[in-house]
């Protein structure tokens, strides 16, 4: 069948207005960005630079880009891998921005994506995951940035390990600010990712058998949302404090050797590459579900567990059964990719969450763009002047003046 000029062109109208709808409703929705946006649009930070961005592009995403074009900013950008949506992407071009990537672009794509954000030769980098920071090392542009941000755990801690010695300007991980780890990380990956799993699977919480791999700030928030609606929770973590706290908090904890029968659902929450593992998928419970929350969609060890299998059959766009030499199946949620944003559907983290997430990346942007901002080289935290800052606007937002 072919698609004629006109119908393609009713296609691009619709997911623009779609697209454009949808940020609408979730700008007026974000009162701590659009006070900062009106600032920006005073103060313009970030006039004459280009910022080159590899981000989920959603609509709260696109809410940051525009605050941060407000503020003068020529925008290059790509999604991450496997969660860009299409409508959002023709509401920012629209707006005039650079973008780069779709929804079904593959993993290929995906990488040559980011090499043209480099290639655009940006001066501040908004980086999720640290991509564009590895491509940034590769292609040896380092001494054209200024500096830049990164919103991951993930991306944090490959900037401080193999990325350490190749990037050697001002990075402010977004990750490391308390504000974050308590709003985003803990109770809005939390909710979302229950939220997500109800959603998807249609599967009832209640006394379903659960193991978290990882206990860090995601890791205790998706604890926190699953038991209170009757799941039945344990926690894999192979750092000893973080395991004394779990079992503190009342949850069984172990190795996931420990649970490979025992659990109904594996969420993991780690940020590691390959945590869910070939040795672990033929001793699992028959029907157990797969389910990444983490930034990269290689913490369940899909390849392995495709060569190891028999048969496959895709339950819908979101779900597929996958059947293993032993009679059992496990059943794969989003191909391994971050559940919340994957989805059917997707929705990521709360409204609410992402006003103060992308206020700190907004404010250490415009700390990162000043051009005597007394920062040192490397990766580094927010300032705590900014999430100060940032507490004061939020409490003020929830009716509680300090």
């Amino acid at each position: 069948m072919v698609t004629d000029i006109a119908d393609q062109s009713n296609i691009s109208d619709e997911r623009l207005a779609h697209g454009s709808a949808r940020v609408e409703w979730i700008r007026s929705f974000m009162p701590v960005m659009q006070s900062i946006c009106d600032e920006f649009e005073k103060t313009l930070p970030f006039r004459g630079r280009k910022i080159g961005v590899s981000l989920h592009i959603e609509p709260k995403t696109a809410v940051l880009l525009e605050v941060l074009q407000s503020g003068g900013a020529d925008i290059i950008a790509t999604g991450n891998f496997g969660t860009t949506q299409d409508d959002v992407v023709a509401h920012l071009e629209s707006l005039g921005m650079t973008m780069f990537g779709r929804c079904d672009d593959s993993f290929d794509v995906h990488r040559g994506n980011v090499v043209n954000v480099m290639k655009s030769r940006p001066d501040i980098v908004l980086d999720n995951g640290a991509d564009l920071y590895a491509e940034c090392a590769r292609s040896g542009v380092a001494s054209m940035i200024v500096g830049g941000t990164e919103e991951t755990t993930s991306g944090g801690n490959r900037l401080r390990s193999e990325l350490e010695t190749a990037v050697r300007f001002p990075v402010i991980v977004i990750n490391d600010s308390p504000l974050k780890a308590i709003g985003e990380n803990k109770h809005a990956v939390g909710q979302s990712i229950v939220e997500s799993f109800m959603r998807i699977t249609n599967f009832m919480v209640n006394s379903r058998r659960v193991v978290v791999v990882g206990y860090g700030w995601c890791g205790r928030g998706i604890a926190q949302y699953f038991r209170p609606l009757g799941a039945k929770v344990a926690i894999v973590e192979v750092d000893e404090i973080k395991a004394l706290e779990a079992a503190f908090d009342g949850y069984r904890v172990g190795r996931m050797e420990d649970f490979l029968v025992w659990s109904e659902v594996f969420i993991t929450a780690t940020g590691e590459d390959r945590v869910i593992t070939g040795e672990h998928f033929g001793k699992m419970s028959d029907g157990a579900v797969l389910v990444n929350a983490g930034h990269f969609p290689w913490e369940i060890d899909v390849d392995r567990l495709r060569k190891m299998a028999v048969s496959s059959v895709p339950i819908d766009a979101t779900m597929e059964r996958i059947d293993m030499p032993n009679g059992r199946h496990v059943i794969l949620i989003a191909n391994g990719r971050m559940m919340n944003l994957s989805g059917h559907a997707p929705k990521g983290n709360s409204v609410a969450s992402m006003d103060l997430g992308f206020a700190l990346q907004a404010l250490s942007l415009e700390r990162i763009a000043m051009i005597e901002n007394n920062l040192l080289p490397g990766a580094q935290p927010v300032p705590d002047d900014i999430d100060r800052r940032i507490c004061r606007m939020f409490m003020a937002v929830l009716g509680s003046e300090m």
